[in-house]
């Protein structure tokens, strides 16, 4: 495996060449003015200031210039960004989801501006505005080649606003240099700017991007240019104190208390690259609770990272390794432990500290350390979690990265296996991303060590995509040895070599109510190298995609599944069912559909209906979603999942439903009411998550969170609580 890694690596290295060509620019110049971010361009300085203009459609065509366009300017001074935008429309009917911050932004007007502040084509900083001043800010990694490198849960201090005008509106943004990470001295930043026009049904880009690429990636970026070098800035120091008064009961136990939380966070600028955070007895009470999913599978589901210490640079520590397989780290493991009946409870951290940024041009460098609370009760020990991850570009926008991950307890525990008391992880990646954007891959080798490990102790991987306007292949190929271990890490199984291949064929037809189609071939392969490489699954896939030119979608696809069970498994998940027995293959098959509206409309709906077999019986399911927009105070939700599992005698066949209706309620730009109500009966609950919010400052919050679980047959009460909750951002 480790041959035809490096193999692999030596072949594509010619492929890694720079990528960085910018067709645009503009000048951003130096102002006296005193700028209010009223969204009212009435300055003096706008009058003299530079545009970027000419923008070009990304959507429904990529070969034409935009019907509506969009006017970018920019001023500096020693402490801020000013950027003035004028934005053209065919009316002033504006889709807008909501009034909270950080909205999403498919669905709705709004723009967004692009920074990459070290030219590297790697990472960015994200800022947008809608029509009705509301804002978003965020990051992007990893060149922006996928959603996983896309994040609006970042949050730093700026002021924006907009202002409607008949047939068009403006925006204005004051964004401090302190929000921004750059090298002293530099002169000229990476820059573009995409925007959502639902009214035109058309987005479009500053930079010409191509369709087959993300709009928000980072290959294709002009050039802003600063009138004079940046200077050091002032080196910022954030703190944010809270303060937590919460009470809850445990029905089960028949347990109740009240508790007091004091701690905080502290956010310091090291230079104008490095980011020093700082936590103290966190309390993440306030976090959106977690989206329950119905799993039909033998093994873990991962669920997003939302802990706002977590965000910042969050790619340096959690992209190694393969994402669905080889994950080595996932940040969600630090703070949630086993008790004794083997459920996932929250396991309190300390405190502990997160360095992160660019060390050079090229060198990025991640340090974090976390030490977490023993339970004595629940049998979990006081575990220390430290990370270090180094990554340098090479060859232009590629990448390698190494890191060394050590979990530890210091202190004996009787109940503790002397096998668990430590784990560590060491690996290198190297990530290729080339010219244009059509090549990019991954090559990584990780080892893991443990008390009385075995020698199977390697996780490798090798994958490579090629992207063009129409064909689309990827080859992902991941060995995990069956004694590879990662406590902090998300392994879904071990001992498999896994082959993964797509091969898509895309469309562009014209004069056409589709926007584009594709056909598609996804083969998935795993053997078990322990078992003599035991053929154990494989998932044969054909699909045909479509895109609409009123962004309406339908997708089809027909899957062959083959499963050698080693365990034993009931996919009802009954407590009193007959599992499935061990050392047998199943050969299913299922036919797969999905349709999506016009995200657009105030009312909006996805369904997707799944029918077919399921190991030795039957599988009928369907999955739907529904929107419902009264803007742009209220926005209804509805995503509900039914799953009929049909198993012959003695087997077991349930119906399994998770409903879950949210409403979001957005009374001003600062204070907000989101309830959400869980239905599954697969967990047997039945659960009541509702938040009031209200942004008193910048940043600053004061939350009343109320959540209530109930058990689903006797609606007998499981778990409440209740919390009032106080945070405030300090800048000094």
């Amino acid at each position: 495996m480790t041959k035809y890694l490096s193999t692999l690596v030596l072949i594509f290295f010619c492929y890694s060449l720079h990528a960085q060509t910018s067709e645009k620019s503009f000048v951003v110049k130096e102002t006296n003015d005193k700028i209010t971010p009223d969204g009212i361009l009435d300055e003096p300085g706008w009058e003299t200031a530079e545009q970027a203009d000419q923008f070009w459609q990304y959507f429904p065509l990529d070969t034409v210039q935009s019907k509506k366009q969009t006017e970018i300017k920019m001023l500096f001074d020693n402490d801020n960004l000013y950027v003035g935008i004028t934005i053209y429309t065919s009316g002033n009917d504006y889709s807008i989801q909501s009034l909270k911050r950080d909205f999403r932004a498919g669905n709705s007007d709004n723009i967004t501006l692009l920074f990459d502040t070290f030219n590297d084509g790697n990472n960015a900083f994200l800022f947008g505005i809608n029509p009705y001043g509301v804002r978003r800010e965020g990051l992007v990694s990893g060149g922006g080649l996928n959603l996983n490198g896309f994040t609006i849960s970042w949050d730093v201090k700026w002021r924006g606003d907009s202002k409607i005008y008949d047939g068009y509106y403006t925006s204005e943004m004051v964004i401090p240099l302190t929000a921004f990470k750059f090298k002293e001295g530099e002169t000229k930043w990476r820059f573009n700017s995409y925007r959502f026009d639902t009214q035109s049904n058309e987005n479009s880009t500053w930079m010409n991007i191509p369709q087959n690429q993300n709009i928000y990636g980072l290959t294709f970026m002009g050039d802003m240019i600063f009138e004079k070098p940046l200077g050091k800035y002032r080196t910022p120091l954030a703190i944010i104190p809270y303060v937590n008064l919460g009470s809850q009961k445990d029905f089960e136990l028949n347990e109740g208390n009240t508790k007091f939380n004091v701690g905080g966070d502290a956010k310091i600028a090291i230079g104008n690259s490095m980011n020093l955070d700082v936590t103290i007895n966190p309390d993440f009470s306030q976090v959106e609770v977690d989206d329950q999913v119905t799993n039909l599978t033998r093994f873990e589901v991962s669920l997003p990272e939302k802990r706002q210490f977590f965000i910042d640079n969050s790619d340096l520590f959690g992209s190694f390794g393969g994402g669905r397989d080889a994950n080595p780290f996932f940040s969600r493991r630090i703070g949630i432990a086993k008790d004794t009946a083997d459920n996932a409870i929250e396991n309190k951290i300390i405190g502990g500290v997160r360095l992160s940024g660019k060390v050079t041009q090229g060198l990025r460098l991640g340090f974090l350390n976390l030490q977490t609370e023993e339970d004595l009760e629940q049998n979990i020990a006081s575990n220390n979690n430290t990370m270090l991850a180094l990554q340098q570009n090479v060859f232009g926008r590629s990448n390698i990265g190494m890191f060394f991950i050590n979990r530890q307890t210091f202190e004996d525990y009787e109940f503790q296996d002397p096998d668990d008391r430590y784990n560590r992880v060491a690996g290198i990646d190297y990530n290729l991303i080339s010219d244009n954007n059509v090549w990019n891959g991954k090559f990584y080798l990780h080892k893991s060590f443990a008390h009385n490990a075995g020698k199977a102790n390697l996780s490798s991987g090798a994958f490579m995509q090629y992207n063009s306007r129409n064909w689309n292949f990827f080859e992902d190929v991941v060995y995990i040895g069956e004694d590879f271990r990662s406590d902090l890490g998300f392994i879904r199984r071990t001992d498999i070599f896994k082959s993964a291949t797509m091969i898509e064929r895309v469309f562009w037809p014209e004069d056409s109510a589709l926007q584009s189609h594709s056909f598609q071939f996804f083969p998935v392969m795993t053997w078990s190298p322990e078992n003599d490489f035991l053929h154990t699954d494989y998932d044969l896939m054909g699909a045909w995609e479509s895109k609409f030119n009123d962004q309406s979608e339908i997708n089809v696809s027909y899957t062959h599944s083959y499963t050698y069970l080693f365990d034993e498994f009931d996919p009802t998940d009954l407590d009193d069912a007959i599992p499935l027995p061990n050392e047998v293959g199943y050969h299913y098959n299922y036919v797969s559909l999905e349709y999506q509206s016009d995200s657009r409309k105030r009312f909006a709906y996805s369904i997707s209906p799944t029918m077919g077999s399921f190991f030795n019986g039957d599988r009928f399911s369907v999955g739907a979603e529904m929107y419902l927009r009264f803007q742009p105070k209220v926005f209804l939700s509805l995503v509900m999942n039914y799953d009929k599992i049909s198993l012959p005698e003695p087997y077991s066949s349930t119906d399994i439903w998770l409903i879950s209706p949210k409403i979001d309620v957005t009374f001003s730009k600062s204070i907000f009411w989101s309830t959400l109500v869980q239905y599954s009966n697969q967990r047997d609950n039945l659960g009541f998550n509702s938040r009031l919010q209200w942004r008193f400052a910048p940043l600053s919050d004061l939350f009343i969170v109320y959540n209530d679980n109930y058990f689903v047959n006797s609606f007998e009460p499981k778990y409440r609580s209740i919390n009032l909750k106080l945070t405030y951002w300090l800048n000094i």
